[in-house]
């Protein structure tokens, strides 16, 4: 094994970790946390392991095992920036919503403020 494939199954298992730890905590869902776990104990197993990355890209029909892993990882980069697009969009509408909420609710108060006078 070399010193490269050491530092990164350190990484990723300090990562699995850091996984463990935000679930713990509450942090992440039961469905998050498989999701990350299993995402972190794959790369360890293909790290470790990198032969196994050839057999699963020859079942996939790719020529070589790291050309597997590229494409399935940003395959999986492309679906978690996506997923991150929509909570965005579902923050920022939902802000929008009690930013106007507030606007109204302060125009409200002043109007009755300035009816009394």
């Amino acid at each position: 094994m070399s010193l490269t494939q050491i530092l990164l199954i350190v990484f990723l298992l300090f990562a699995l970790s850091r996984v463990t730890l935000q679930y713990k905590s509450g942090n992440l869902s039961l469905l998050s946390f498989l999701f990350w776990s299993f995402l972190f104990a794959a790369a360890v197993y293909l790290t470790a392991f990198p032969d196994q990355a050839s057999r699963i890209a020859q079942l996939l029909g790719i020529g070589r095992g790291v050309d597997a892993v590229i494409y399935i990882s940003i395959a999986v980069l492309f679906y978690l920036v996506f997923r991150l697009y929509v909570y965005l969009e579902n923050v920022r509408q939902e802000i929008t919503d009690l930013v106007r909420k507030l606007a109204l609710d302060s125009n409200k108060k002043n109007g009755r403020k300035k009816s009394k006078n």
